[in-house]
């Protein structure tokens, strides 16, 4: 009875190495459905029988519909419930949807965006056997939205964007852009996406330009949605990656910069977020953070409401109309007078001075009552009949209506942003590319702004000085820079020293880029100290409150961004300074910019060339690899530095070249 514990104990242990054997017994007993499992402990071997599960052959029965869609709609997603075998996957037209719940429900999405036309969905389960069950079948009819046929006294509310092929400035098409240089593509696609505030890593920008339809991939990719909204939000709003400040450093203003930066695809919601930053840069839509009577809200009032009303096709008429009625207006021009001189010479540059007593008239039952700068419309409204704009007016609704309903206000509002984009050509040529957009009788901002930017004029024939975020944004996203919590706090109050102070001044950027001396010696300032001469230390990669994690990421200069030869140092050299200047303004460098780096990181002895210590990217420890990466990275990081450093200089890196 001793030995019987000792025995088991013995053989516990050696459960731990059991080693299973399967044989098939279909061969020797005709019964496929089992087979023998051989246990070994030790010295002991035993056979057990093992019959085997049936397989499954049973399909999932048809799913069915518990809340069916409608059999139209104008919206681009319907929401359907279908039960059917749970934990089974789900693929609607091929596509797989998701799984039913334990409960044998699933809620899905049906995509409904496109063309006015009839939709069909086929839904089918899969269980884990992949057994698919009989197919259910949806139609859906897409047909036009009714709000688009909504007018309010002759002002439409709402539009489609016009199609590219619409426009009458001339865009600069694939094939045009193909046949430029190397050097004149790199200029002509980084002159595009920094203008929408976007850029990418070298070697991104040029696969999507070998792609041949660099262009039309662009104007595709921000027409579709593919940001996650709530995720964003979440992001910048996260003290542990992006610190939160108090009223009174306008957080409004800086989230808005943060969300250019977070936003990681050039979608339809960077472009609605990007409009929205242009408009509340002019003088047409500026919160005017600076005045007494306003207040740092107004800023997300103004930029929010264009955002959402540009989500909703909401038409620039109307969206001007309902900025120009809003108390966030009425802050910056406070009495009847005041506002509707303002309207009439920022929308339709109508300065007849005759003109303003008919609109403070109308207006008379307006005001801001300085109690808490509140928008108070009065009952002494007017009764009597007006003239203006070719028609009758009668109260305030109606000036402003009226207003944006005439032509003139197209013109103007069209001048208004050719201005801003074409800050350095003449006027005479600002007023032909003006008429040029009016004549396609654009209806939306995105109609004027995409056909400015896309156009050969623009991206071939402009030059004009880069706005601080055009530089920062792409920049930023060129050389894999990584930020801090307090980044765009200090990006902020870097825009007001170069006196392009986001949503500050009550007549927007009058003069978009100052280039004055201390204007533009800020502006330097700030993008070599913080972008170009700043490399972001990877042992600080989690770190968001840290100097060191903010700078340049090590990405830009890994060896396999450029052709190197251990055994050449001079060809490895000029090859690394010519992937900076690539990515960074678009051009290798000139031969005596690279002979003037030679000759400060390479000196010759015995007829031999050497890197400089401090330069040498292929010094060897040969008992020691991890010093000997350290090392090399640590040495390519000076040589960038210096080149950054010197490019950061150029006149490239702060303009908008033109190519022909």
């Amino acid at each position: 009875m001793d030995s019987y514990p000792s025995f088991f104990r013995k053989y516990f242990l050696l459960f731990s190495f059991v080693s299973i054997l399967s044989l098939s017994l279909s061969a020797a007993t005709g019964v496929s459905n089992k087979t023998v499992v051989l246990i070994s402990l030790g010295d002991i071997s035993f056979p057990l029988v093992v019959e085997k599960a049936k397989p499954d052959t049973v399909p999932p029965s048809k799913a069915k519909l518990t809340i069916a869609p409608p059999s139209s709609t104008y919206e681009d997603k319907e929401f359907i419930e279908i039960t059917g075998e749970s934990d089974s996957r789900i693929y609607v037209n091929g596509q797989y949807a998701g799984m039913v719940g334990g409960d044998n429900k699933a809620l899905i999405t049906l995509d409904t965006s496109g063309d006015i036309g009839k939709r069909t969905y086929t839904i089918v389960l899969v269980d884990y056997s992949g057994n698919r069950s009989d197919p259910l079948t949806i139609n859906i009819e897409k047909i036009e939205d009714p709000k688009f046929n909504i007018d309010y006294k002759g002002m439409t509310l709402y539009h489609h964007n016009m199609d590219s092929s619409q426009y009458r400035l001339a865009q600069l098409s694939d094939s045009e852009f193909n046949g430029l240089t190397a050097e004149q593509k790199r200029l002509v696609a980084n002159k595009l996406l920094s203008t929408l505030f976007f850029g990418y890593p070298l070697k991104t920008l040029e696969e999507k330009i070998d792609s041949g339809q660099f262009i039309s991939n662009i104007r595709e990719g921000i027409q579709e949605e593919i940001t996650d909204r709530g995720w964003i939000e979440d992001y910048i709003l996260d003290d542990q990656y992006f610190e939160q400040f108090s009223q009174y450093s306008d957080p409004q203003a800086i989230t808005i910069l943060s969300r250019f930066y977070a936003m990681k695809e050039l979608d339809s919601y960077f472009l609605k977020n990007w409009i929205a930053y242009i408009l509340t840069q002019t003088i047409m839509f500026s919160p005017a953070n600076e005045l007494d009577t306003t207040h740092t809200a107004n800023i997300s009032s103004v930029y929010n409401r264009i955002v959402n009303f540009l989500d909703d096709d909401g038409g620039m008429r109307y969206i001007t109309y309902v900025h120009m009625m809003s108390e966030d207006n009425w802050r910056r021009f406070r009495s009847p007078e005041d506002n509707g001189r303002e309207m009439l010479e920022i929308f339709l540059f109508d300065e007849d001075d005759t003109h303003v007593p008919i609109a403070a008239q109308a207006l008379q039952n307006w005001s801001l009552n300085r109690d808490g700068d509140t928008l108070e419309v009065g009952l002494n409204e007017n009764t009597e009949p007006l003239h203006l704009f070719g028609t009758l007016i009668v109260n305030g609704d109606d000036f402003y209506r009226e207003l944006v309903k005439s032509d003139t206000f197209t013109k103007g509002v069209t001048k208004r942003l050719v201005d801003f984009f074409f800050t350095q050509s003449s006027d005479a040529k600002r007023a032909q590319i003006t008429d040029t957009i009016v004549s396609s009788h654009p209806e939306t901002w995105q109609d004027i702004l995409l056909q400015i930017v896309f156009s050969k004029e623009y991206l071939l024939y402009t030059t004009r000085a880069k706005s601080m975020e055009e530089t920062f944004y792409s920049l930023t996203r060129q050389v894999h820079f990584r930020h801090r919590g307090n980044t765009f706090y200090y990006m902020k109050y870097a825009l007001e020293d170069m006196h392009q102070a986001s949503m500050q001044y009550k007549l927007g950027r009058i003069e978009r880029v100052p280039l004055d001396s201390l204007s533009f010696a800020y502006y330097h300032k700030y993008i070599r100290e913080q972008i170009f001469v700043r490399r972001s230390n990877p042992d600080y990669e989690d770190a968001y409150h840290s100097w060191s994690r903010q700078g340049w990421g090590k990405e830009l200069v890994t060896f396999d961004k450029f052709d190197y030869d251990e055994n050449n140092i001079e060809s490895s050299l000029e090859n690394l300074i010519n992937h900076i200047f690539k990515s960074t303004i678009s051009r290798e460098a000139t031969s005596e910019e690279l002979k003037l780096f030679r000759s400060h990181m390479i000196y010759e002895e015995d007829g031999e060339k050497h890197f400089h210590w401090a330069f040498d990217m292929f010094t060897t420890y040969n008992n020691d690899p991890e010093r000997q990466e350290e090392q090399r990275e640590s040495h390519k990081r000076y040589i960038a530095n210096i080149i950054m450093d010197y490019i950061s200089r150029l006149e490239e890196t702060y303009m908008h070249k033109k190519v022909k």
